[in-house]
């Protein structure tokens, strides 16, 4: 069982990997731009991405979690981590059925941006446990 710091990093870890498939779905599009009748694809994951974040940032009223000190107790639920994203076709430009270059790029350009501002997150609430943990040491 692996040790959780933060419910947003989970989140923000996800978020990384939904990214990355579909930076790989558009690059997979542009690179069947030539290909007669090729439909672009795209992922459609934001949906469950918010449901996932209802799930992890939950009111639990500070409840104390259950503890397993002994392997009779009960074991404690583990949280799973799978996002099914929707893949669905694109629609293409009107007066052509396929790949079109400039949607394609300019999904990319959004993509990549989305992917550094999580980068960018992620750094953020890795500093502020840094930070805690420098703090906790100037103490003594």
């Amino acid at each position: 069982m692996a040790i959780t710091i933060s419910r947003t990093g989970t989140l923000l870890k996800d978020a990384l990997n939904y990214r990355s498939m579909r930076q790989d779905m558009i690059a997979s599009n542009i690179a069947n731009a030539d290909t007669p009748n090729y439909k672009p694809r795209d992922i459609s994951f934001e949906q469950a991405l918010i449901q996932k974040k209802a799930a992890l940032l939950k009111n639990d009223n500070n409840t104390l979690k259950m503890a397993q000190t002994d392997s009779s107790h009960l074991k404690p639920q583990a949280q799973s981590s799978s996002f099914t994203p929707t893949v669905y076709f694109r629609a293409g430009h009107m007066a052509r059925n396929d790949v079109d270059i400039d949607v394609e790029t300019t999904e990319m350009s959004k993509n990549s941006i989305m992917f550094n501002a999580v980068i960018g997150a992620m750094k953020k609430d890795a500093a502020i446990y840094k930070s805690v943990i420098e703090a906790s040491q100037r103490v003594r």
